[in-house]
């Protein structure tokens, strides 16, 4: 009996668990048995390895082999435990002095040739794989410069089988990962190209200072998807720690851009109407990918024609909304990924999508209002700002560039507010105001006074305004305050939060 391992990394959801792959060679009828709660394509590894290593020059073992990966409990899904498993299995048989590999997580898909191809959710396996003290990985040559992201881990990369038998076996140096080469400034929709709008551009300004939900209502062409599109310009670029989760996410949804970097700029999503629930929030067979609200993590979900999207998706976007977070279960296991974006909707007034009181729209105030209707209170009650669009004015479209801010003013004023907005709520754990819990800002020392929200109070007294409401107005005067350079808000900053919320501003 012979028996080899080699160090993998397995994934559920975006969390990476170290797993030890074994390999035990008997006696008996030459077979391939995989334990360890492997999925569909865990079970054709034998098959995939079996070619791989034949094609590859090395003798396949004619004995009864049990491969098996620990932790047992915990499921083991995709196919990039192949390169471990193959490296394992000849360790195993005597083929491979593994001393080389002690220490070291292995990871990639084989091919029926021996090639290693990429697979998917490498960058959140090798930071698992740091986190637990390993300081070697080698990885496909397709995923090193993914990899390399991580700081204090060394990696190699390999290209086929026969690339990592040949290192194991007589030391010949494994593929470095190309250098890293910072990425150009790409250029991208700009404010300056929204002509008018101005209550349209102090929402935005004020949702991307405090990070506050948008809903933006209004006829077509006054601009609310340039609006929304031009968000992530006004957004400062991401930190290292958002950075890796964003990364991470993308990872394992298989939507990196070739070169691996770290996506520093905030992601934007903007599913189309069509999008099933499992698209939005995420799902699957076995266990959930991430959905737009996740990939949209710490950057922008965009529903555009928010209310031609089916009920089920928007109100299965409230729990996400409230927490930031996204728990799934599926028969394959259950997993929670992140989900902490900024929900922009945009909503036509009438299904005829002309102006309200127009001579020629076809709408009657009851089909208005069942369109309307079709975006739930409860989710609206979510949504900080609210804002009613008016069309563009001829002077308005024809004004020249310099009458505008382009992106890069109302930016620098944005990252200004969310530094103040970090500073303060550091000791709750907090950055910006719309993460703050409302009995935080309904206690001293951050209570306001009664003079400045008597408004606001008498809202919530007469059932005009939720208790929810009333936390998300208080959120967002502190954000005004934040923009206008004041340390705490006073009563015309709660009076343009409310404007803001109720959507009364003119």
């Amino acid at each position: 009996m012979s028996y080899a391992k080699v160090l993998c990394v397995g994934l559920v959801g975006v969390t990476g668990h170290l797993v030890e792959v074994e390999a035990d060679l008997a006696a008996g009828l030459p077979a391939v048995v995989i334990s360890g709660l492997p999925d569909t394509a865990l079970h054709e590894a034998r098959d995939r390895v079996r070619a791989a290593v034949v094609n590859s020059g090395q003798r396949w073992p004619n004995r009864r082999i049990t491969l098996n990966l620990l932790p047992a409990t915990l499921p083991k899904f995709g196919s990039a435990f192949d390169l471990a498993i193959a490296a394992a299995l000849l360790g195993g048989s005597g083929e491979l002095p593994l001393l080389p590999l002690e220490g070291v997580v292995v990871l990639g898909e084989l091919g029926l040739d021996g090639t290693v191809r990429p697979v998917r959710g490498v960058l959140p396996m090798v930071a698992a794989a740091a986190q637990a003290g390993i300081a070697r990985v080698i990885v496909p040559v397709g995923n090193a410069a993914e990899a390399a992201v991580i700081p204090g881990v060394r990696v190699r990369a390999v290209d086929n089988l026969h690339r990592l038998v040949a290192f194991v076996r007589d030391g010949t140096p494994l593929i470095e990962p190309p250098a890293d080469i910072p990425e150009p400034l790409a250029g991208g929709p700009d404010l300056a190209d929204v002509a008018g709008q101005q209550m349209g551009r102090r929402a935005l300004e004020v949702a991307a200072a405090g990070g506050h939900h948008v809903a933006l209502l209004g006829p077509p062409g006054a601009g609310k998807t340039m609006l929304a599109e031009r968000l992530p310009s006004i957004l400062p670029e991401l930190d290292d720690d958002a950075a890796l989760e964003v990364t991470a996410l993308h990872s394992v949804a298989g939507l990196l851009p070739p070169g691996g970097r770290l996506l520093r700029r905030p992601p934007f999503q903007a599913p189309h109407h069509t999008a099933s629930v499992p698209s939005l929030v995420g799902g699957g067979s076995g266990l959930a990918r991430p959905g737009a609200v996740s990939l949209a993590h710490r950057g922008v979900l965009f529903l555009d024609e928010a209310p031609e999207f089916s009920k089920g998706a928007l109100e299965a976007l409230r729990q996400p909304l409230e927490h930031g977070r996204i728990q799934l279960s599926r028969s394959g296991g259950g997993t929670v990924y992140p989900a902490r974006t900024q929900l922009v909707l945009a909503a036509n007034p009438c299904p005829c999508a002309k102006p309200a009181g127009d001579a020629h729209c076809e709408c009657s105030p009851l089909v208005r209002r069942r369109y309307l209707g079709r975006l739930s209170g409860p989710l609206l009650d979510r949504i900080d700002v609210q804002v009613r669009l008016m069309p563009v004015r001829a002077a308005e479209l024809m004004a020249t560039d310099g009458d505008v801010e382009p992106s890069a003013t109302v930016a620098a004023r944005v990252a200004a507010a969310r530094q103040a907005a970090a500073s303060r709520w550091a000791g709750l754990g907090r950055r910006l105001n719309a993460e703050v819990e409302g009995p935080h800002l309904r206690r001293p020392p951050w209570r306001l006074p009664a003079r400045v929200t008597v408004e606001l109070r008498g809202r919530l007294d007469s059932g005009s305004l939720s208790a929810r409401g009333f936390d998300r107005v208080i959120r967002m005067a502190w954000t005004i305050a934040d923009l206008d350079g004041r340390d705490r808000p006073d009563q015309d900053d709660v009076r343009e939060a409310l404007q803001l919320r109720t959507g009364e501003a003119t």
